[in-house]
């Protein structure tokens, strides 16, 4: 039998080992939803401090990187993916990732961060090499990563890897690695590469445009999001070469971990339930109002918002709308960390209003858990969201979102009717606290007035598939074309079909609903 589609991911982030934010999520996931679909998928990234290095099997032999300077040496380290044989490779070099953050002391960034993840980027390729593994698609994420498809493209041309196929993932379009022109230098390129269609973009070095024009195909985490970066108001200065590869640019709808994240099993909560018995619900919220220090009313909408305090997250527009929110019978809980002015502001008005008002700070993983499974409803009133995670870890926990429709909260909530009851949540667009406030006013009307409507919702949220698996299929499909697409022959298809006692149906033969097939619209753009 023909070995599997080899799939490389390359990443700054990924979770249990480290993560920020949804891109580390998304990869300690997706490749394990490949791995079960049938496709050979490793991982690469850095060691970085405080991971649990003596856990890791060193590798012999030293690895030599070639950089600006000459010859960067690493050690590599290897461990799986846990729960599962997924390998991931650490780059051990000390003066690069033994830090004690890993791109800079939140709000800067360390001024070596080209330096450092042109090392990844390049050491991921001279690894793969040493390994003799030659992967058919190399998977890029952010632009941490950017320089791979741009070195697949260039130092690796004519050469093994030249043969690869790369995939180029915006997990955040915000976030696009822009540094001076002047600093190609340290990417180890020539000044030939300093040009409006690969680095130069209005006098400065961007790593994301550079990835846009060399990867084979662009994704990124929805397909609203998709659409929107094709646009001003969203795509962040790179909407034209978006628009210009648009053919070549699919959305694929984040998943969740469903064995992390599972109401039934959640050993972080007071009680368990599942959308067939909810009555465990009941006892979380009770736990969560006396962990809190709020009155314990089982009749009281609980709202909760758990984001990082910055502006993508419409928090600014959340203050201003929050003396309005606790004039009513309600009780709100919030969690995050970031801007030190907005802690500052939520922890005394939660002094202020500690009746029903309660603002943890820093954010806590096991307390987040709790607060998706006692919350009645989850406010999300981002300015962007290219998917967003927390809205689905609501829905899997019976929590009503409440969200600025926009990215993947638009592609995943359905705003409730109130002639049907039809709905998983409640949507609104005007980015406006009195917007914001007014459909929260609309949720907790819901809540007092048509209880009947909320368990309906409730269980329907629940009901909803987020898994992974549906991603990966898509993925799958995407890899394929990828790979016919850059070296001409599809690669058999019977190779990535998903193994024995998986669903019988070719991996993500098409999109659900609207969307079309990957295969179609990259074909389509020819």
């Amino acid at each position: 039998m023909a070995a599997p589609l080899k799939v490389l991911f390359v990443t700054s982030e990924c979770a249990p080992f480290v993560k920020t934010g949804g891109l580390g999520e998304v990869i300690g996931s997706l490749p394990k939803a490949l791995c079960r679909q049938g496709l050979d998928v490793r991982v690469i990234m850095p060691l970085y401090a405080g991971m649990p290095w003596q856990a890791f099997e060193p590798l012999e032999g030293i690895l030599s990187v070639p950089m600006w300077f000459g010859m960067a040496h690493a050690r590599v380290r290897l461990g799986r993916l846990p729960p599962s044989e997924v390998p991931v490779y650490f780059l051990e070099h000390h003066r690069y990732f033994d830090r004690p953050h890993l791109y800079g002391p939140p709000p800067e960034a360390y001024p070596d961060n080209l330096e450092r993840f042109a090392f990844l980027s390049r050491g991921a390729l001279e690894l793969v090499k040493a390994l003799a593994w030659i992967p058919d698609v190399i998977h890029a994420h952010d632009w941490q990563t950017a320089l791979g498809p741009v070195y697949v493209n260039t130092v690796e041309w004519a050469q093994p890897l030249h043969g690869c196929a790369t995939v180029y993932t915006i997990h955040n379009l915000a976030y696009q690695g822009v540094y001076d022109g002047k600093a190609l230098f340290v990417t180890g390129l020539g000044p030939e590469h300093y040009h409006p269609r690969e680095f130069e973009h209005f006098g400065t070095m961007n790593l994301t445009k550079a990835a846009l024009y060399h990867s084979t195909v662009l994704t990124t985490v929805s397909p609203t999001y998709a659409h929107e970066i094709q646009t001003g108001a969203y795509g962040c200065g790179l909407d034209g070469i978006l628009v210009e590869r648009r053919g070549d640019l699919v959305g694929i709808l984040n998943g969740i971990d469903t064995e992390e994240w599972n109401p039934a099993t959640d050993p972080h909560l007071a009680a368990h339930f599942d959308v067939h018995d909810l009555a465990g619900k009941a006892r979380c919220k009770a736990a969560l109002q006396q962990e809190a220090g709020l009155p314990v009313r089982p009749e009281v909408p609980l709202l909760a918002l758990v984001a990082r305090l910055v502006p993508q997250k419409g928090v600014d527009v959340f203050a201003h709308a929050l003396d309005t929110i606790l004039g009513w019978d309600v009780q709100l809980i919030m969690l995050g960390s970031g801007d030190p002015e907005a802690e500052r502001f939520f922890s005394s008005r939660a002094r202020s209003r500690s009746d029903r008002f309660c603002a943890w700070f820093p954010f806590d993983d096991e307390r987040a858990h709790r607060i998706q499974a006692g919350a009645d409803f989850f406010v999300m009133p981002s300015r962007f969201e290219p998917c967003g995670l927390s809205q689905l870890y609501a829905m899997r926990y019976g929590t009503l979102p409440i969200v600025r429709a926009t990215g993947g909260l638009a592609d995943t909530v359905r705003t409730y009717d109130e002639a049907t009851g039809v709905g998983t949540g409640f949507a609104f667009h005007d980015l406006r606290p009195d917007s914001l406030a007014d459909t929260i006013g609309w949720a907790i009307s819901t809540w007092y007035d048509r209880p009947a409507h909320i368990e309906v919702m409730r269980r329907r949220a629940m009901a909803q598939d987020h898994s992974w698996d549906r991603a990966a299929s898509e993925y799958a499909q995407l890899y394929l074309a990828a790979y016919a697409r850059r070296r001409g022959p599809g690669f058999p298809e019977a190779d990535v079909r998903q193994r024995e006692g998986m669903r019988g149906q070719r991996s993500g033969e098409r999109f659900s609903g609207r969307r079309r097939s990957v295969r179609s619209a990259l074909r389509a753009a020819k």
